[in-house]
């Protein structure tokens, strides 16, 4: 590598600047200070303040990763949050670019946007933000027509498999899976769970989301967020706009973007005006007496992701829950739990077959 490579920019601030990161500011701007700001389990973040050509002051969000996945999290961040500004303008964080330079003997890339002084504790008004949500997925189609996404992006650190795929069903099968193995990764062996898992896989999304596309129904691919729970959605102090960050986004079935809010950890988007009012303007795909069952489904994906990206037990023993209570409805001949006293984490409910 040529020393261009290792090059650090002086500036105030508690923060590494590297010119390449300085190489992406408006012309005639000057870094003057990068502090660190924000918190984030896979990242270094930053608030980058510059003095541009004509004397105003702005700030930029700096996200810097490294390891494994590092350039998916920070080119798909870019690409998801460019995508999403073009069907929605200013429903996300201008995105301004992204790279690579090393530090040493690591590679590190990076991602760079426009920062906003978000509120990210108050409840966003749920008018403008279902609004923008509901055009995202009205607008956000499919360039190939197919579920998918042209470049891998990430949820947590987990990057996503990449390809495009006719059938709904075949392609959350390849999230899920990604969600299965990641949890596995960490997590230690456990019988039962991998048996409701491969049943979920073999049976139940055959059967749930392939109803989607059965016979004469048919449902569109679209543009999601992919991680759209309470700390990616903030508002801005300065305009009150509900702002989105962080995505990972694919397209997908638009019901999919809900599975988080159905989590123990969702606080407000869990407040019934939210969904009632996206439902409004797009109603549940057919059968849409299954909507809660698909729901359910999605909700699996999100626990297994906090499961694996952080040894949460409670997420795993929900993410098996629902699992079983999905066989069963979805499987005939099937009795799959017996609920116990006790909490979450000790609600061992067992798995057998009736023959």
């Amino acid at each position: 590598m040529s020393s261009f490579d290792e090059w650090e920019v002086d500036v105030e601030g508690n923060f590494s600047l590297n010119k390449r990161v300085v190489d992406l500011l408006p012309n005639g701007a000057k870094a003057i200070s990068a502090v660190a700001h924000g918190t984030s389990n896979w990242t270094e973040t930053a608030m980058l303040t510059v003095i541009l050509g004509d004397g105003r002051p702005k700030n930029y969000y700096l996200k810097c990763a490294r390891g494994h996945s590092a350039r998916a999290i920070t080119q798909g961040e870019f690409h998801s949050a460019t995508k999403i500004n073009t069907v929605v303008p200013r429903f996300g964080p201008t995105p301004r670019g992204w790279g690579q330079y090393i530090d040493g003997c690591d590679e590190v890339y990076f991602y760079l946007s426009d920062f906003h002084n978000m509120d990210l504790v108050s409840p966003p008004d749920p008018i403008p933000f279902i609004t923008k949500l509901v055009q995202l997925h009205q607008r956000g189609t499919s360039p190939t027509g197919m579920f998918g996404y042209p470049i891998p992006t990430v949820i947590g650190k987990l990057q996503r498999t990449v390809t495009w795929e006719k059938s709904w069903a075949q392609s959350f099968t390849h999230l899920l899976s990604d969600a299965i193995q990641y949890d596995d990764e960490v997590n230690q062996p456990w019988p039962e769970f991998d048996i409701a898992c491969s049943e979920i896989i073999s049976v139940v999304i055959p059967r749930l989301l392939g109803a989607l596309q059965h016979g004469k129904r048919n449902i569109t691919p679209t543009l999601i967020h992919g991680d759209l729970w309470e700390r990616n959605v903030g508002t801005d102090r300065e305009s009150g706009r509900v702002v989105i960050f962080d995505p990972g986004s694919i397209y997908a079935h638009n019901e999919m973007e809900f599975g988080t809010w159905r989590c123990f950890w969702a606080t407000h988007f869990k407040r019934p005006e939210y969904l009632k009012l996206y439902k409004e303007h797009i109603r549940p795909s057919e059968p849409a007496e299954e909507w809660d069952d698909r729901n359910r489904l999605y909700s699996i994906h999100a626990y297994l992701i906090a499961s694996g990206g952080h040894q949460h037990l409670e997420s795993r023993q929900l993410a098996y829950e629902e699992m079983v209570f999905l066989c069963e409805n979805n499987i005939e001949g099937v009795s799959l739990y017996t609920p116990t006293l006790g909490g979450p984490t000790e609600d061992a409910r067992s798995y057998q077959t009736i023959a």
